[in-house]
């Protein structure tokens, strides 16, 4: 029984160490490397509606992005892991900049995206709008494998959907329609029908 326990601890660790080493981060050098903000067309009242499972997803805008990665946050646990496996802290403009995340400290933690600086690189305002905190939603397995690989500091492309989610019983979650929002509530909601990396 022991030898058994320590094999399966080896084997744990082992994983817990390839994981860490595919999912290290990408160093950059400076400049702006996402310079467009996420293209963003509203639907109207006939738009599409999506079915994942039991979960309904009402289609709120078509979305594309082309954004550098600033962290990622993975879920396994919880009612709503299998619909969002994952969430991307994501950032253009001068927030793909190398010389500016020098002075940011970034992470995520139960849904949300955390930042914090000493000194300022650019305005505050800048900050909260040229990055956000975004929930994929991978519309097949091979969106998903894609999402799986994704490293901090690469800059990916992702096409698909902001919608709306929601469950009989009336659980629901509503996606941010905006880039200039922030707190609770703050979170574009995307169901993904393309990923790629553009820029290891």
């Amino acid at each position: 029984m022991r030898r058994v326990l320590i094999a399966l601890l080896a084997l744990l660790i082992g994983w817990g160490a390839l994981s860490h080493w595919r999912h290290r981060a990408v160093t950059q050098p400076p400049g702006i490397l996402a310079p467009d903000t996420p293209q963003q067309d509203n639907l109207g009242t006939d738009a599409p509606v999506l079915q994942q499972g039991d979960v309904t997803l009402t289609t709120r805008a078509h979305f594309v992005v082309t954004a550098r990665v600033l962290s990622r946050e993975d879920y396994s646990w919880g009612a709503d892991a299998k619909l969002i496996p994952e969430d991307l802290a994501l950032g253009w403009g001068r927030m793909s900049d190398s010389s500016v995340l020098a002075s940011i400290k970034i992470t995520q933690s139960d849904r949300f995206y955390y930042w914090h600086v000493d000194q300022f690189p650019i305005p505050r305002r800048e900050i909260e709008t040229s990055s956000a905190n975004m929930h994929m939603i991978p519309a097949d397995a091979g969106v998903k494998r894609e999402l799986d690989q994704v490293r901090v500091g690469q800059v990916v492309h992702f096409e698909g959907f902001l919608v709306d989610a929601s469950r009989p019983g009336g659980w629901h979650w509503k996606t941010s329609m905006t880039r200039d929002d922030v707190g609770a509530g703050a979170c574009e909601l995307v169901y993904v029908e393309r990923f790629d990396v553009v820029a290891h």
